[in-house]
């Protein structure tokens, strides 16, 4: 009678964790939608500028989860430090719904967004792993609509913000951001008795006000020191990639120093996030490259049979989180039944297959030039486009926090998180200077010279995805033989502990 009732723990417990995920991602993903737009259409920036700048501050926001998953392990706790974040994001949203084009004070409200996440991302993934702590099958299929909250979330704000704008001016899609993180976080407080018990080992010890109050100071000085960094990008690109050295470094510390049985898991873990690295600079265009095409180059008016619909071309983002909630019941289904039966792919191999079908999407996406009208492509290769590429999405970017799950141990989880979280900044900024190689110039408006441009680089993207399709079938057999070792030391570590368990009953 035990299993059921672990069941319903288990799914109550993630149910918490999807919520706030959910709003917090309506809120990130939300501005996400607009900003780069607004830098370009009210702000005057040119591409280059915006891409740039946002490369930066995305680059910031996926590092700064490193020293959040830290602060969630060793001093505040899991289950505190993620509504803390999530708070923190609300009032850098609000800072961005202020009437003002004043350039400090959007640079200072991208700084709170970067605290507040970096205390939030690394401790909500942590969190899952948690809750199905060994249990392989069901966490790739937890993970998978763990990503699927992502998506919901993210498919509400990116259709609202950008029509909002449209109706209400730029300042008010951002106030939207704002109030969904309020609607996640009384939520949350409704829902958090559900994770008793789960959590790092601070969170089973009375709150330390000393301790909170220090985070918090250091985070108040921090979100200056990035909007500082944000204005000035050669900071910023060091800043990440001092990061990514020191955690490299710590990884390899960790992989030497550590017992034998976790090596071959924090190496398999190791190559998994290099290959997530590769992933995210074609995750970058959506915000870039992409969402400029759609300014420039994509007919707005699509007919779907009976009804007509025109876009924002910030709306078109949508339809990546729109397919990833078409595709996640589909792949977690898949998952849970080949676990089942013994069938299951290694995550290597998920990661290969991920690779060749982004390199159709991007594919899709040059071959629209082909039939476009006075330089506007059809909004049916941008809807198939986001399509492969969110397929390869869920099993390259969906999988990369099960992998951590997977291979890395309980004691490194915030750190680890936070590290997988270190290599997707790296990749953002890379992705946004890929993205500049299609930076159209001031003086091009004819959308027949942009288009070349665009398309040019969405073939060479392509190329680039099957070069990792490659490299993840080359590491095959190495992945193979690491997991394998891994899961030997894992089964033979849980063995030693059911007999020490058993001798201390006797």
């Amino acid at each position: 009678m035990s299993t059921p009732t672990r069941a319903v723990s288990q799914t109550r417990s993630f149910s918490t964790i999807f919520l706030i995920e959910l709003w917090e991602r309506f809120g990130y993903y939300g501005m996400a939608a607009i900003l780069v737009l607004f830098m370009v259409e009210k702000i005057g920036f040119g591409d280059t500028q915006a891409n740039l700048v946002w490369g930066a501050f995305t680059a910031l926001v996926y590092a700064a989860p490193a020293i959040g998953g830290w602060v969630g392990d060793n001093v505040l706790g899991t289950r505190r430090t993620m509504p803390i974040g999530a708070a923190i994001l609300s009032i850098g949203y609000l800072m961005l719904s202020i009437p003002s084009d004043n350039l400090y004070l959007l640079y200072a409200s991208m700084g709170v967004i970067v605290v507040g996440n970096g205390l939030f991302k690394a401790n909500a993934a942590n969190m899952v792993r948690r809750i199905y702590e060994g249990d392989d099958a069901k966490i790739d299929s937890a993970f998978t609509m763990y990503y699927m909250a992502v998506n919901v979330g993210s498919t509400v704000s990116m259709l609202l913000t950008p029509w909002i704008k449209d109706n209400w001016g730029w300042h008010a899609g951002f106030a939207v951001c704002c109030f969904g993180l309020i609607l996640g976080l009384a939520n949350y407080v409704l829902m958090v008795r559900t994770l008793k018990g789960i959590g790092s080992p601070p969170d089973e010890n009375p709150v330390q006000w000393n301790k909170l109050a220090m985070v918090l100071g250091a985070g108040f000085v921090l979100l200056f020191a990035v909007a500082f960094v944000i204005q000035h990008r050669a900071i910023a690109v060091t800043c990440v990639y001092i990061a990514g050295i020191l955690v490299l470094g710590i990884f390899g510390y960790m992989i030497a120093t550590g017992a034998k049985s976790e090596r071959a898991g924090l190496i398999a873990a190791l190559i998994l996030i290099v290959e997530t690295l590769l992933f995210f600079i074609f995750y970058q265009q959506m915000s870039t490259s992409l969402t400029l095409f759609a300014l420039r180059n994509v007919e707005w008016h699509q007919s779907f049979g009976l009804f007509d619909v025109v876009w924002s071309p910030g709306q078109y983002q949508a339809l990546n989180p729109i397919w990833i909630m078409i595709l996640s019941p589909i792949l977690a289904y898949t998952y849970t039944h080949l676990g089942k039966t013994g069938r299951d792919l290694p995550i290597a191999g998920k990661f290969a297959i991920g690779f060749a079908v982004v390199a159709i999407g991007f594919f899709i996406y040059g071959l629209g030039a082909g039939s476009a009208v006075a330089g506007k492509v059809s909004s049916w290769y941008m809807i198939w486009g986001y399509g492969f590429y969110s397929l390869g999405e869920l099993l390259v970017s969906g999988l990369g926090l099960a992998m951590m799950a997977r291979y890395v141990p309980a004691r490194m989880g915030g750190f680890m998180m936070g590290a997988y979280f270190v290599a997707t900044g790296i990749s953002q900024y890379l992705g946004s200077v890929v993205a500049n190689y299609a930076s159209i110039p001031s003086d091009i408006t004819d959308p027949l010279e942009s288009l070349a441009i665009y398309t040019s680089l969405f073939n060479k993207l392509g190329f680039v995805a099957i070069g990792g399709t490659a490299l993840a079938i080359v590491l095959l057999p190495l992945m193979k033989k690491l997991s394998a070792t891994h899961s030997g030391h894992a089964d033979d570590a849980a063995a030693a502990a059911a007999l020490r368990t058993v001798a201390v009953e006797e």
